[in-house]
């Protein structure tokens, strides 16, 4: 099936919330050169640039989701631990947007690895959700937890495929269209590097507009999060890289040690690093 989340850059991208003003700049996702969607090897097109929803909190998840669907996004990326899966569905529905339209992903907690709990744990999220299917569903971490949280279950953890196997049951009932895995690398302060600065400058756009425009250009979703208005509308805003400028951002991707942003190992109590 799918493992769709490689998000394997060295930017990071909660940085998009970092302090600069918000600028369209002349391009959308589509007039800038850079795709709209990506087609799966099932035929399906998820769109490039999701708004991603985790941390937004309760009185500020809808409006941004309203925001996001009428500057034009059509995916939206959320999870069950986010805790704001009934503001979203809610917004979608009072957008006007027809579902169909709305490119829907979320995430399997790690509490809900065991087989027999995968079914209801996507039932949940889709009843406050408002819908009856997700276009996308991911395995949150590569983490099995029992259900009371801790500790971790070393079978599943080892050994995902029971529970890779009851999310291809999901696709065969029709409540899920693509399954997937996810979680990435990344390096903090990213709209502060250099290179990054003096792109923006020379193109007239935003820090964030470049490392997002280059996430689409080398062919990676991407999911830049905010609440903010004017940095929603903004975020979709993207263009192609001149062949040298895209160089540039590669070439300084890789020249340094990959760094993961998020590695909750030691949080959760476990004595090994789960992406080792």
């Amino acid at each position: 099936m799918f493992g769709l989340r490689h998000l394997n850059s060295s930017f990071n991208f909660r940085s998009v919330l970092g302090p600069f003003r918000c600028h369209h700049g002349a391009a959308t996702a589509t007039a800038g050169g850079l795709p709209a969607h990506y087609t799966l090897n099932n035929g399906a097109k998820i769109p490039s640039v999701a708004l991603g929803v985790w941390q937004a909190g309760k009185g500020e998840v809808g409006p941004a989701v309203k925001t996001a669907l009428n500057a034009g996004y059509r995916h939206i990326d959320g999870a069950w631990i986010y805790r704001n899966e009934k503001e979203v569905g809610a917004a979608l529905r009072e957008s006007g947007v027809p579902r169909d339209q709305v490119w829907l992903t979320s995430k399997l907690w790690n509490s809900f690895h065991a087989p027999e709990d995968v079914e209801p744990a996507l039932d949940e999220s889709l009843a406050k959700l408002g819908t009856d299917y997700l276009d996308l569903y991911i395995i949150h971490w590569p983490l099995a937890l029992k259900k009371d949280g801790t500790p971790y279950d070393k079978d599943l953890t080892e050994n995902p495929y029971p529970t890779w196997q009851a999310l291809e049951r999901l696709v065969e009932k029709g409540k899920v269209k693509n399954i997937g895995v996810s979680n990435s690398k990344r390096v903090s302060d990213s709209l502060n590097v250099p290179v990054v600065k003096e792109i923006a400058a020379e193109l007239g756009i935003t820090p964030a507009q470049v490392i997002i425009s280059w996430h689409v250009q080398r062919g990676t979703v991407v999911l830049p999060k905010s609440v903010t208005p004017c940095r929603v509308e903004e975020n979709i805003h993207i263009t192609k890289l001149p062949d040298e400028l895209f160089e540039k951002l590669e070439k300084a991707a890789t020249s340094h040690k990959p760094e993961r942003g998020s590695n909750p190992s030691k949080s959760w109590g476990l004595d090994f690093d789960i992406f080792d």
